[in-house]
């Protein structure tokens, strides 16, 4: 099922994905070789609770953290260790808060110093794969049309599609309807309508796109230990077109 949010609910997914974006712009500064993963999660935590949010992702289903840090061929759902980042690694960060009794959820992956040119072109790739994404999430298109437009654009630059993982519909609840593909054949699915509010988040490998979940249960990994990139944002479908909540 698919929940139609009202414009007043939408503005209080705004303020829920105004403390997401603050926080990963914070986070953003703090990655740096030496910096250990959960000095991360514990910033991202700290920070929450200043603001009289809840953590969204710490005990969901038992998950054990604040933030997921998926490190170089992690591809989400990450934990976040006493890991030391290292030059040249890239890690993707995802997280999200509940705040006024809505949920804000979004990702980004940030380079560790200076890292390969390959990297860098997954990591540009990938994010501008969300805004080709975004750009068609409107009243004027149907929900695969999301997906084909990630899938287009990162295929034609030669990287490949996480199939295991989707994006969602989110609101009340962090994992809402429909499930959104970062693949598939364009005009297919519901149309889009005003009050759908969905988390397009492309998970892109740099090889193939298989993965395989760790013995602890989360962490997905590529298997053939290609890097992995996640770039996430909260969009509300309105009469105006998309409206990105994740943003500053």
């Amino acid at each position: 099922m698919i929940v139609l949010k009202s414009p007043a609910e939408i503005e209080k997914m705004a303020a829920a994905g105004r403390i997401v974006a603050e926080i990963l712009a914070g986070l953003r500064e703090k990655v740096a070789p030496g910096v250990t993963l959960a000095e991360l999660d514990a910033f991202a935590e700290r920070e929450t609770l200043k603001r009289k949010a809840k953590p969204a992702f710490k005990g969901y289903s038992g998950f054990p953290f604040s933030l997921c840090c998926s490190v170089n061929e992690q591809v989400v759902h990450g934990f976040a260790t006493q890991r030391v980042l290292v030059p040249g690694d890239i890690v993707s960060l995802d997280f999200g808060v509940v705040y006024g009794g809505f949920y804000g959820d979004s990702a980004i992956t940030v380079p560790v110093g200076e890292i390969s040119p390959a990297a860098a072109k997954l990591i540009k790739v990938t994010e501008e794969s969300l805004y080709k994404a975004i750009e068609v999430a409107d009243a004027l298109h149907r929900l695969s049309d999301v997906s084909h437009a990630v899938q287009a654009y990162v295929e034609a630059r030669g990287f490949s599609v996480v199939r295991d993982f989707v994006g969602h519909g989110i609101g009340k609840e962090l994992h809402e309807g429909p499930q959104i593909p970062n693949f598939g054949v364009a005009g297919k699915g519901p149309k889009l309508k005003p009050g759908m509010v969905l988390a397009i988040e492309p998970m892109i490998n740099e090889k193939g796109y298989d993965v395989r979940v760790l013995a602890d249960g989360w962490t997905a990994v590529t298997t053939d230990g290609g890097l992995s990139a996640h770039f996430e944002h909260t969009v509300a479908v309105t009469d105006n077109g998309p409206l990105i909540l994740t943003q500053i």
